[in-house]
């Protein structure tokens, strides 16, 4: 499947076959990838792209893992994983971050350079390709309200392999609403993103960060793995109390359990699988829905063959 183009990313360890996609998740879930790359360069990236494209050959853009369901029987055709791509770089009140910066790794360059806005995203295990692409948010923050412009690509052939494959895109061009933007039913990829701040001295924007992780840390179930919350806050109601309410805390099957600590999180517990995750999360639809008449909405995405 592999061309002689891409035997050099093979030699470099950039390219892989059969990674087990469960080393690249933070629910520690998930099959073996057919085709594995890890490019650290755009062109590189693009490349991946292109090649994809032209045999056909099913992509998938993997951020951090964070927000993720990951098929047991893994994912057919190519996983590109951003890791590498992850420069930051500051221009008086700006800083641009490529997609595979992780988020606390911009929250604390932020924080270093005495700029202000980032502190919610400080604990966020996310990459910043993935934060964009579904407006992340915690406590108060959201991705939109610090965005200024990002880089992306269309990935179409034609575009990909035009002169200046590059689309720029304004704040208001993202279309931000709940874990929702306009990258989603675009189907465009992040490769990059402007982030506009206020200055404010490192200490005081680190006092800050150190009260939402010591908040974070007592709600929420850090010591396990987990994809974070599972559900969309459903409008005028609170998750976790909305399960905790139905008898659910510490719902299990086999190793996929509903948090004790947090309701609106399902942890894995050892060796817990995609499918143990999945029957829990309909129970709890299903429990939810015929107590309260509300529909839960997985916040998670679920990606292969359940």
């Amino acid at each position: 499947m592999i061309d002689k183009h891409f035997a050099h990313l093979m030699e470099q360890g950039i390219l892989r076959l059969e990674e087990p996609l469960a080393l690249h998740t933070s629910f520690k879930i998930g099959g073996p990838a057919e085709f594995f790359a890890l490019p650290d360069t755009q062109k590189d990236f693009i490349d991946l792209l292109i090649y994809s494209i032209k045999n056909n050959l099913p992509y998938f853009i993997m951020g951090r893992g964070s927000n993720l369901l990951v098929s047991d029987r893994g994912l057919r055709g190519l996983v590109i994983c951003t890791d590498k791509l992850n420069k930051l770089t500051r221009d008086e009140n700006y800083i641009s971050a490529f997609c595979g910066a992780k988020l606390k790794d911009l929250s604390d360059f932020a924080r270093e350079s005495g700029l202000s806005g980032l502190e919610f995203a400080s604990g966020i295990p996310g990459s910043v390709g993935g934060a964009v692409f579904m407006n992340a948010g915690a406590y108060g923050g959201e991705i939109k309200d610090v965005l200024y412009c990002s880089k992306c690509l269309n990935p179409t052939l034609e575009a990909l392999q035009s002169s200046n494959p590059i689309i720029h895109l304004k704040a208001e061009q993202h279309e931000f609403s709940y874990r929702n933007s306009a990258l989603q039913h675009l189907g465009l990829i992040q490769l990059s993103s402007v982030f506009k701040l206020n200055p404010d001295t490192p200490e005081a924007i680190k006092a800050r960060m150190a009260d939402l992780d010591e908040q974070r840390n007592s709600k929420q179930p850090m010591d396990l793995p987990s994809a974070g919350s599972v559900f969309k806050r459903p409008e005028g109601y609170f998750t976790g109390k909305l399960v905790d309410d139905c008898g659910l805390r510490g719902f299990r099957i086999g190793d996929a359990a509903v948090s004790n600590k947090h309701c609106g999180f399902i942890v894995n517990l050892g060796n817990a699988t995609a499918s143990e995750v999945l029957q829990v999360i309909r129970h709890v639809q299903d429990t939810v829905f015929a107590r309260f008449g509300v529909r839960l909405e997985t916040e998670i995405r679920m990606v292969g063959e359940m």
